[in-house]
């Protein structure tokens, strides 16, 4: 039982489906108790007990503690909370459990009412264990032909032997061990903290989920939720929280408040911020996909914890309803050969070199001089230029910011392909917006992206105007045009400078191939 006052503990209480309340009936049914309430009833709460203080003049008994009683039920019941449990405690302490509330239970059907308030957490807690198989990953290693993955099962039960499947990467193998404190096991379920051998050497990062092959997690990065917020300060869209679901953790934004759900009852408010202790329905995107159950279907992978991206503070809770944009059946296909099996055939590190700088800096001139000189060391390359994409892949985009950023997006997923592919990628984009490129970064590995800053004074960029736009800019023929009538944001740390102002291309080009062989991209000549 949990007494849920903050999110982690909400969390817990919408993972176990129960939770504890205490509560002076003195005070009545609060606005603040009836939304508590409420909030339990939408993380999934099923089971909830009340400790009721306030002795004295409306000591148990009294006619007072009897209608706040009645309207505690009476609310409870409304919201769809099967068990109600409410028992007498002496005060409201920091961490009452169930024990305060069996201090007072000496009577024949307070006995039994506590009872069977227990039996009723227990039989939910049974069910978890009937749920398909959810193995969160906290760390794995390799050992000889096999894996040890160590974490704590949250549903199902699994044996020796079972056919499993790590989510998100897709691959399949079979559990030869269950280890524990004590030894090999035969069997783990729910609450159990073991670790698993493996039956092949499998490179499993941190957060990754074992399940069943027979019914495996859903992989996906889009979600529709029910966002049950906690902070003080509101909840934003296109603000970039990080979320936790699980031992897994991504960024996320939230890109739609669907509605707000009004405290108990049917109706939906329109919305464009979510305050303290409210609800709604929202989409939300990640940035990368993860393994994940429908809430109601396994809440404890069904269940999101969103924290501030700097300090890392629990802010709120999200509740997976479905994937947006993908069929729940379709899930990440794993394949042998790897970026790894292809870099060691093309005898290279891959990697993103990506220019970013005004229109008429140099971009596309030194990116195609770098390209040429990889050429003739051997290297495997492709060039992704910003005009030449947007005569296929990104053709139906304009150039405003909503546009621009969808430009970006799509380049940084191709790029990442490539490197996938083994190659050293070179993209020659404005790419203006800093959210934009770290976008773009966080798609790769630490030191697969390298950020080039072109710089050049906005005053020579317009004097070189090679393709006459400043001038259709200055003259208003030209909307949304980066320096004029559109903003570019300086790279704060990007990993090498440029200034066009002070050096021809081809020593630009020089700079770019040094810095790749500093960091260990190219080989030293």
């Amino acid at each position: 039982m949990v007494r849920p006052r903050g999110v982690e503990a909400f969390a817990e209480a919408g993972v176990a489906g129960a939770a504890l309340l205490v509560a002076d009936a003195r005070e009545g049914m609060t606005a603040g108790l009836r939304r508590r309430v409420f909030l339990l009833a939408q993380v999934g709460v099923r089971h909830l007990a009340l400790g009721v203080t306030g002795e004295g003049a409306d000591a148990p008994g009294a006619e007072a503690w009897r209608r706040f009683e009645g309207e505690f039920r009476d609310w409870a019941g409304q919201l769809g909370i099967d068990h109600v449990l409410v028992l007498p405690v002496a005060s409201a302490g920091e961490s009452p459990g169930l024990e305060d509330l069996a201090v007072s239970a000496t009577g024949a059907e307070a006995s039994g009412a506590l009872s069977a308030f227990l039996e009723g957490v227990d039989a939910a807690a049974d069910r978890a264990a009937q749920r398909p198989f959810r193995f969160p990953v906290e760390s794995a290693r390799q050992g000889d032909g096999t894996t040890a993955a160590l974490g704590t099962v949250v549903a199902g039960r699994v044996r020796p032997g079972a056919r499993v499947r790590i989510q998100p990467m897709g691959k399949e193998t079979r559990v030869m061990a269950i280890g524990t404190e004590e030894g090999e096991a035969g069997e783990a379920g729910p609450g159990e903290r073991v670790e698993l051998t493996l039956a092949d050497p499998i490179l499993i990062a941190n957060g990754s989920v074992v399940s069943t092959v027979e019914s495996p997690a859903s992989v996906a990065d889009q979600f529709e939720v029910t966002v049950i917020w906690l902070h003080p300060e509101p909840l934003f869209p296109s603000r970039r929280y990080r979320a936790r679901i699980g031992t897994q953790t991504a960024d996320v934004v939230v890109t739609d408040i669907k509605y707000e759900l009004a405290v108990g009852t049917e109706e939906r408010l329109a919305a464009n911020q979510l305050q303290a202790d409210g609800a709604a329905v929202c989409n939300i995107s990640l940035n990368r996909p993860v393994a994940f159950d429908a809430h109601g279907e396994n809440p404890a992978t069904g269940l999101m914890t969103i924290v501030d991206h700097e300090t890392g503070e629990a802010l709120g809770l999200a509740l997976l309803h479905f994937a947006l944009r993908r069929a729940e059946n379709i899930h990440i296909q794993h394949v042998d050969i790897d970026r790894t099996a292809r870099s060691a055939q093309k005898t290279q590190h891959p990697c993103v070199l990506w220019f970013t700088g005004l229109s008429g800096s140099g971009k596309s001139t030194i990116a195609n001089r770098v390209e040429q000189q990889l050429y003739r060391l051997g290297h495997h390359t492709y060039l992704l230029d910003g005009d030449n994409v947007r005569h296929g892949l990104n053709r139906d985009l304009g150039f405003t910011e909503v546009d621009r950023v969808e430009n970006i997006r799509r380049v940084g997923e191709v790029a990442k392909l490539m490197v996938d592919a083994g190659l050293i990628v070179l993209t020659a984009f404005i790419s203006p917006f800093r959210t934009e490129r770290q976008m773009a970064r966080d798609l790769l590995t630490d030191g697969e992206f390298l950020e080039v800053f072109v710089d050049v004074p906005l005053d020579i960029a317009e004097q070189r105007d090679p393709k006459g736009l400043y001038k259709k800019a200055r003259r208003g023929e030209l909307k949304n045009f980066t320096g004029i009538d559109s903003p570019y944001e300086v790279p704060e740390n990007p990993e090498l400078i440029i200034d066009t102002s002070t050096m021809t291309a081809e020593e630009a080009a020089d700079r770019v191939i040094d810095a790749l062989r500093a960091r260990g991209r190219l080989p030293q000549a």
